[in-house]
């Protein structure tokens, strides 16, 4: 499954998850901190959806509510 998910409150724009077995398979963020952006990428591509959930689900940036972290939770929630 692929999951396409317009981000709200991060300096990216969107996330391209594919999501297979219940494993993130890989992920593409547009816009954000490329650095940032590309480790938290590597970092849970094989992961369970759950446990990325569980692991970033809240993470704020600065001052912001949310983050680009927090953002993949949500699209990834928004999945189950």
């Amino acid at each position: 499954m692929t999951i396409d998910y317009k981000t709200r409150g991060t300096c990216s724009s969107r996330m391209h998850i594919d999501v297979e077995d219940g494993v993130v398979r890989s992920l593409q963020v547009e816009g954000g901190c490329s650095g940032n952006l590309q480790g938290l990428c590597r970092l849970v591509a094989g992961m369970k959806v759950e446990e990325v959930i569980a692991r970033l689900d809240g993470i704020r940036c600065g001052q912001k509510p949310t983050s680009c972290p927090d953002q993949l939770a949500q699209a990834l929630k928004q999945s189950l």
